[in-house]
């Protein structure tokens, strides 16, 4: 299979991994085959949508980047005193406070050398439960549509306890004790992801959790810690955040997703999705990929503007939305629904179309009387 995806990358291409966020993205759209494939095979779909002439303005600036590697290291100076000063106070006040913490070594090679490094580094530290141990960047690998997935959070924290805190780090300020709620939405979703890989380590881990949590307690928590900076200094402030909805609905999604393969399997010889093949040849390759394109892809897919392009094309309903997609039934296209609307096509008695007439009946009425009054004057 890994050959088969290779071949789709084309030759000499190397894969793109998959990181929380894209795996975030694709859990909140699991119909769309398209990017479930491409993901999957890690196609850049970043260059895809540009060779496709669609390109779509998507990563941070370097400034921002600069920045929010600057808060990051600073948060963990001194050995993650501070990163753990904060968890001690948002998570875990009962707990002694963390005056040292372990800082295991876990670096290897490649990413299955370190996703079991972290493995080990993690059942270490909860068997000797009893003191604070914080992993920088640890590797969490997760199963994803039959292919797997590497991930890399900024932080996870082994409490006394014996359980373990996932923690995201962001550069979007705190103010009066509260960050934006759809940017700490998002960072929820894509602790979430991280959540359920830590899930994975831990039900391969032999024997339940060790230490005062008690035997059968569970290791992962589900309230993250959200680190930004406090108001408009570059001082760190934390907040606990619950991501048991996200995690369930990531997971719920997720499991969703067809199999790479049997998406492949389905597409035609020689489909290839090369940067080196010309344009014309990559929409080809790429319409034959079904996709499931809603508004919402516009903030989370690369190639959302190509999809939007196309399905307007095709005069389909889906960018009116997915709500107005599901209140119109089978009517999937606008020359459908305008048909039903005036009464040339659809059956009475089917509630969606009743509506779309008596909606185009009270426009009309609407407009006539507006007209009549326009002309008194």
């Amino acid at each position: 299979m890994r050959h088969r995806l290779a071949e789709l990358r084309g030759p000499g291409v190397p894969a793109k991994a998959l990181d929380a966020r894209a795996l975030a993205a694709l859990a909140a759209n699991p119909g769309c085959g398209r990017r479930a494939l491409l993901d999957g095979a890690g196609v850049d779909k970043a260059s895809l949508a540009e060779r496709l002439g669609a390109p779509a303005p998507f990563g941070q600036s370097q400034f921002a980047l600069t920045r929010g590697n600057a808060f990051e290291a600073r948060v963990k100076a001194d050995g993650g005193a501070e990163l753990l000063r904060l968890a001690h106070e948002a998570l875990d006040r009962g707990a002694e406070p963390p005056a040292r913490a372990r800082l295991p070594d876990l670096t290897a090679t490649g990413p299955e050398g370190r996703a079991a490094r972290t493995a080990l580094a993690l059942r270490e530290a909860t068997a000797e439960a009893g003191s604070w141990t914080l992993l920088d960047h640890p590797m969490l690998a997760l199963e994803v549509a039959g292919s797997p997935a590497f991930l890399e959070p900024d932080a996870v924290v082994v409490h006394p306890d014996g359980r373990w805190t996932v923690v995201e780090i962001k550069s979007f300020p705190m103010l009066d004790g509260a960050a934006d709620a759809a940017k700490v939405g998002a960072a929820a979703r894509q602790a979430a992801v991280y959540v359920l890989a830590l899930e994975r380590v831990a039900a391969h881990l032999a024997g339940p959790p060790e230490g005062p949590a008690g035997a059968g307690a569970p290791r992962v928590r589900h309230r993250v810690l959200l680190v930004c900076p406090k108001d408009f200094s570059n001082l760190p402030a934390a907040s606990a955040v619950d991501v048991r909805r996200q995690r369930a609905v990531t997971a719920r999604q997720l499991a969703r997703l067809t199999r790479v393969e049997d998406i492949a399997a389905a597409l035609p010889e020689g489909v290839c999705f090369s940067p080196e093949l010309p344009p014309e040849e990559l929409t080809a390759a790429v319409e034959a990929v079904p996709a499931a394109y809603a508004p919402e892809c516009l903030a989370t897919c690369e190639l959302a503007f190509h999809c939007r392009g196309r399905s307007r094309a095709a005069g389909a309903v889906t960018p009116l939305g997915r709500p107005v997609r599901a209140e119109l039934g089978g009517l999937t296209t606008v020359d459908d629904v305008l048909a039903a609307a005036r009464g040339e096509a659809g059956d009475p008695d089917d509630p969606v179309v009743a509506a779309l007439r008596r909606a185009a009946t009270l426009r009309e009425q609407a407009l006539r009387e507006a007209a009549e009054v326009a002309a008194c004057r």
